[in-house]
């Protein structure tokens, strides 16, 4: 299929699909995959925190991609702390010669003068359309809108992606990409006829061979269904979706029993570096492992491009279903 929007253009990509950032995973071998395959990954800062890794990390990138096209997510703290050295990450990804970020977790209207200066693309990822029309409204190029399906944060409005896709076709005149148990090619289409640029994905590429984990980890991955997540923390307000295991569980219930629980209470259970340990063992017994409802569509463990090729081909059959449907209801006319 030749594909021809918002998203294939500004980006130089193949195909209208994002591989968003995933922490301690989205490195160089993850984006120089998906490039390949003729969509765009980012490599998510937060996972080298040491400026010098980052910039060694995006160096290897640049090096296995050659002409084809990545960029850096950047989650910004949903507020600004001492230390923030979110400015230098922004000065740095330019510095490397990248051109698009993926930014997250606050509203980046702080940056935006910053960003258009150092000459990058702003891909702003937000978890309902209320706050896309603000991204809008500051100045960012392009959004996603994850909805409630999503792994990872889905926001404290829980709305669906199918009801994100057809207000966002409404509401927003930049493009905007559709994300949130997204991982079939039938998706695809849909959020292209209400009007997305593309989708954006996480928990479909999460089986990828490319993917730095164990490949216990993929295997539960594959094992799991739709039902197999929960949502815990949204005592904090800041829900996250995870594959369920022993740590939803005991979250879950000291969410139920501590009234004023606050994250120092949870932070044994919830701390990034136990996630990071599963990736790392294939134990997914512990931690707050990201996964949204596509963990429905993850069939099989096999290279990036097969992954993507699959969804293509169902993309295509869901078109000519589509032409299909409108012949015959001419056809009846």
């Amino acid at each position: 299929m030749i594909w021809n929007t918002e998203l294939t253009r500004r980006l130089g990509i193949r195909r209208p699909i994002v591989a968003g950032g995933l922490q301690w995973l989205a490195d160089a071998r993850y984006v120089t995959a998906a490039a390949q395959a003729g969509i765009m990954g980012f490599i998510t800062a937060a996972s080298f925190p040491d400026h010098a890794d980052l910039r060694a990390e995006i160096t290897r990138a640049r090096a296995a991609c050659g002409d084809l096209p990545f960029g850096v997510n950047v989650s910004m703290l949903p507020k600004l702390v001492p230390g923030d050295q979110t400015e230098d990450v922004f000065r740095l990804i330019a510095d490397e010669g990248v051109r698009v970020v993926e930014t997250s977790g606050r509203n980046p209207e702080p940056y935006i003068p910053l960003l258009k200066d150092l000459g990058l693309m702003v891909l702003h990822k937000v978890p309902a359309v209320r706050y896309a029309v603000k991204a809008q409204s500051v100045g960012v190029d392009m959004v996603s809108i994850v909805g409630a399906e999503c792994g990872g944060h889905p926001g404290m409005d829980m709305i669906g992606s199918f009801v994100n896709g057809a207000m966002a076709g409404e509401a927003l005149d930049i493009p905007f990409l559709i994300g949130g148990g997204v991982g079939h090619g039938s998706q695809l289409i849909a959020a292209l006829g209400m009007g997305a640029a593309g989708v954006v994905m996480g928990t479909r590429l999460l089986v990828s061979e490319e993917l730095g984990a164990h490949e216990d980890y993929k295997k539960a991955l594959v094992a799991a269904t739709e039902r197999d997540t929960a949502l815990t923390m949204s005592s904090l307000r800041n829900t996250v979706r995870t594959l369920a295991n022993d740590t939803t569980a005991e979250v879950l219930r000291m969410e139920a029993d501590t009234p004023d629980i606050t994250i120092r209470d949870l932070m044994p259970l919830v701390s990034g570096r136990i996630g990071r340990k599963a990736y790392e063992t294939g134990d997914v017994s512990r931690g707050l492992l990201s996964a949204g409802h596509a963990l429905g569509l993850t069939d099989r463990i096999e290279p990036m491009a097969d992954i993507i090729a699959r969804i293509e081909a169902q993309a295509a059959t869901a078109q000519q279903r589509i032409v299909g449907t409108l012949q015959m209801s001419e056809a009846a006319e």
